[in-house]
């Protein structure tokens, strides 16, 4: 199997395409590890350190729903029929795809086949996909500061997947813990700030009456 930025620069710049592009297209791409791949194409747009606005959460659905089935092991993705067919525009797919291509270059040129058990061993592979599943919660959160780590750590872990590279898929995780840890506390602090806020206005109606 061709390296992931050879499959996504020939898929969308070298090939001619349809004006929309759907997941069914893509999961035509590959055969083999999909899981990694397909998690790794719906992280991608999230994780670029850039705003993907109206993505996060359709994604983050998607990356739940195969995060889930990764935990139960199965072998072969699935996902709802409106998932699998919704459509991108494939110059915004494009547009992403030239973004990402030299950040997943640079993560290609560390990665190799090692401690291959972590991402085949049903352990090992319900282990990430906990992790996964997590993130993509967090995704779909519409908070600011809340979607781009968590989709990072994905990105990594599917990565990790992808190339049967289980020290990848630790750095993934390690990437997880950080995401958990910031989702954590700006949740934390939207409960204390709508706390307060709510406290400011019972005291002002008090004091006004």
């Amino acid at each position: 199997m061709a390296k992931l930025s050879v499959e996504l620069n020939n898929y969308f710049f070298a090939e001619t395409r349809a004006e929309k592009v759907t997941l069914a297209d893509i999961l035509n791409l590959t055969e083999e590890r999909i899981f990694g791949f397909l998690m790794a194409i719906l992280a991608l747009p999230s994780a670029l350190p850039l705003p993907a606005p109206g993505y996060s959460t359709p994604f983050g659905i998607a990356l739940l729903v195969l995060a889930v089935q990764l935990i139960i092991g199965r072998d072969r993705p699935w996902l709802p029929a409106k998932i699998l067919h919704g459509s991108m525009k494939l110059e915004t797919v494009q547009k992403f795809v030239k973004m990402g291509t030299p950040w997943v270059q640079r993560i290609e040129k560390v990665t190799k086949p090692r401690l291959a058990y972590i991402c085949t061993s049903p352990i090992g592979k319900a282990m990430l996909g906990i992790a996964m599943a997590l993130m993509a919660i967090s995704m779909m959160i519409p908070i600011p500061l809340t979607n781009t780590l968590p989709a990072m750590g994905i990105f990594v872990i599917s990565f990790g997947l992808l190339e049967e590279d289980g020290l990848i898929c630790i750095g993934g995780l390690f990437l997880c813990s950080l995401g958990a840890t910031l989702t954590t506390s700006v949740l934390v602090f939207g409960v204390v700030a709508v706390e307060r806020f709510i406290g400011l206005i019972k005291d002002y109606l008090t004091n006004l009456l």
